[in-house]
């Protein structure tokens, strides 16, 4: 079976990832002329009235499908989660202890990012299983400054089901690759940031909401753009935003509204997730490393029984048009990445052409 011309069926890509056809067909009319203004949105300024138009609409969104309270700061940076890594402990680390989760390789960076900044320490660690587990056991520190973990885990396709538990401080969250994938109380964080590439927008902008007590907290002798209370007070706009992203990451957030809220999404996640891992529990053929109740609902790994098979299966399933299956360089495999983006009917036409794989090769 081959994926159809349908745009992004087949786009199974870990980031930049596929992103909803209404949302794009949206954004090509606006390419040219943003509304009736004459000028596209990519060549409005980003203090000119049109584009401000464009950031008030997209925090107004951003706040009514995250349910984000007026004492949380809605952001539009730059530098992507890693530029996080180290804005969080150059404004509330400051030579403290702030706890962290160690669930792969971007908590792992995280970590070495920190260790610039004060002591961190590792509360609780999936390494001891080559990261195929969410742990439950943690040792927290009186006094953190805050508690930073990784909600969705890209490589060892690994995910939070729920906060951690237990926390003597603020939640930090590095939501990069599940943000809006379903329903959370943000009330319960300090801070979540995420890069928009896989499930609000394209790549080049940062998503951070953060309660406003914690911003004023941070230092003043660090870089002014490096300080969250600049750009809360710039609204985003301190130096010249990444006004294209920002707008794409309205319409998404509108685009999820359609779709019924995070509640709905959730449920349409759920079931995308579930067609393809009964694929990958049908058989010993597939042989899938994540524990059960730590599997990730946006990124599925798995691996065959040898390197010569998986690099055959991810030949014939882009030649057959499904993109983007090749695990992530550090650990090998297979994985298929379906944010919010991608379809029921993608995934189960992925899942018919590896029944059909299998057939011809198990």
């Amino acid at each position: 079976m081959t994926a159809t011309a349908e745009h992004g069926k087949g786009n199974f890509s870990a980031g930049p990832a596929v992103l909803p056809v209404d949302v794009l067909e949206e954004a090509r009319e606006n390419l040219l002329s943003l509304g009736d203004t004459g000028i596209g949105i990519m060549e409005h300024s980003h203090r000119g009235k049109p584009f401000v138009a464009v950031l008030e609409e997209a925090e107004r969104s951003a706040r009514e499908v995250m349910s984000i309270p007026d004492d949380y700061a809605v952001l539009f940076l730059q530098g992507g989660a890693s530029g996080q890594f180290f804005q969080v402990p150059m404004n509330f680390l400051q030579g403290g202890t702030a706890d962290y989760l160690d669930t792969g390789s971007w908590s792992s960076k995280a970590i070495k990012e920190a260790k610039l900044f004060g002591t961190v320490n590792i509360a609780a660690s999936s390494k001891d299983r080559n990261h195929t587990y969410i742990p439950t056991e943690s040792s927290y520190t009186e006094g953190s400054k805050y508690t930073h973990f990784t909600s969705n885990n890209t490589i060892f396709g690994t995910q939070w089901k729920s906060e951690p538990e237990g926390a003597k401080s603020a939640l930090v969250c590095d939501a990069s690759s599940d943000i809006c994938s379903r329903p959370i109380d943000v009330t319960k964080y300090g801070l979540i940031y995420a890069g928009a590439q896989k499930n609000l927008g394209p790549s080049g902008v940062t998503l951070a909401v953060i309660r406003k007590d914690l911003a004023e907290s941070g230092p003043s002798d660090i870089p002014t753009i490096m300080q969250y209370r600049s750009q809360i007070a710039n609204q985003s706009c301190y130096n010249t935003c990444p006004t294209f992203g920002i707008f794409m990451i309205g319409l998404v957030f509108k685009w999820i509204g359609r779709q019924g809220g995070l509640a709905a999404v959730q449920q349409h996640n759920e079931a995308k997730a579930r067609v393809l891992y009964d694929c990958l529990d049908s058989s010993d053929f597939w042989n899938t490393p994540v524990e059960k109740d730590s599997r990730s609902l946006m990124n599925v790994v798995w691996r065959l029984p040898n390197e010569d098979l998986e690099k055959q299966l991810i030949s014939d399933a882009t030649a057959a048009g499904f993109d983007g299956l090749k695990g992530h360089r550090s650990v090998g495999g297979l994985r298929a990445s379906i944010y919010n983006a991608m379809t029921q009917e993608g995934v189960s036409g992925l899942v018919d052409f590896m029944k059909e794989w299998e057939r011809t090769h198990g």
